[in-house]
């Protein structure tokens, strides 16, 4: 992990991250695992050393193929600008897309635009709109920094990394890992399948109940994602340390 803010690094042919989860029952983890431990700790260290006076931000998903000239873009540039407007930074993974506008969008305010950018075999660096980037080989210690370090999540329309941290904030709130954290997932055309799937399947069956559902919060109205943020960090100020929540996965 650095913060060498690097963009457009060559191809790589494996990750960190592959070469972890590829080596496996072969008696070579003892000389190898128990040194990835160590690499694993740096990232945490400097990640919490980077991020801990960041104060109140926002994580912001979103699609790394949205077009500059596409709505959803529009609707990034936006959200960035509201809320630097509103005292916050922004956190998005720091590529290219709806995390590029949201980055730009803070940026151009002249907010803290926060990019946690991930090694991956089709490496594309750091957008050129982050002004503190950190760049990481793990994706769970990266999903960490996401939640232990935002007062919510703002989702535009984005694909499986996406759904990914989509869904792993539904599962730390559900079992009240964090709380008084916000989730609002922008675009209704986009997001109503999914939602409708949640309520009249999964909960209709009930693997889930509808107070999970109930947890996500959908609309188009960009002015009220940002209020829903505002509201979240009211209600904060009152509980842990600035800008951070009780540690995720039971942590201390």
């Amino acid at each position: 992990m650095s913060r060498d803010f690097t963009r457009g690094r060559p191809t790589r042919t494996s990750t960190a991250d592959q070469r972890l989860l590829d080596d496996r029952g072969h008696g070579g983890w003892t000389h190898t695992d128990v040194w990835r431990v160590m690499k694993i700790q740096a990232e945490f260290v400097e990640g919490f050393d980077a991020l801990s006076e960041l104060g109140h931000a926002v994580s912001v998903f979103g699609s790394a193929r949205t077009a500059a000239d596409h709505p959803y873009y529009a609707h990034g540039l936006e959200v960035g600008r509201r809320l630097v407007e509103e005292g916050f930074a922004v956190i998005t993974g720091g590529g290219p897309g709806a995390m590029e506008a949201a980055n730009r969008g803070a940026q151009e305010a002249g907010g803290m635009s926060v990019g946690l950018g991930i090694e991956l075999p089709h490496e594309q660096g750091m957008n050129p709109w982050v002004t503190h980037g950190i760049n990481f080989r793990y994706f769970f210690a990266r999903k960490m920094m996401f939640v232990k370090y935002a007062q919510g999540f703002i989702v535009l329309p984005g694909g499986f990394g996406t759904f990914d941290e989509l869904f792993e904030a539904l599962t730390l709130v559900q079992t009240q890992k964090v709380t008084s954290f916000p989730i609002v997932l922008v675009g209704t055309a986009y997001w109503r399948g999914l939602v409708d799937w949640l309520r009249d399947t999964a909960a209709a069956e009930g693997m889930i109940s509808a107070a999970d559902v109930d947890r996500l919060q959908l609309t188009d109205d960009l002015e009220e994602a940002v209020r829903a943020m505002v509201e979240a960090r009211d209600v904060d100020e009152g509980g842990p340390g600035e800008g951070e929540h009780p540690a995720p996965w039971g942590w201390a």
